[in-house]
């Protein structure tokens, strides 16, 4: 299953934890910067739904680019 179909996957099984995996490993892929803050963006927002241990660190990473 490539990354886009897995991000689709786990946005049909509304399953959040995935998504703020998934959307950081996009992150790491990404080829500019915009699409790296965007797909942090997108980590950060579902970190913040669920809690997520990952959440400081996905927003310590968009304050690097400036993007907080």
């Amino acid at each position: 299953m490539t990354l886009d179909e897995a991000l689709l996957d786990a946005h049909a099984r509304d399953d959040l934890t995935a998504l703020v995996t998934l959307y950081t490993r996009a992150a790491d892929q990404a080829a500019t910067v915009d699409a790296t803050c965007f797909y942090l963006t997108q980590a950060y927002v579902f970190a913040l739904e669920t809690g997520h241990a990952a959440t400081t660190p996905l927003y310590d990473r968009l304050s690097e680019y400036g993007r907080v």
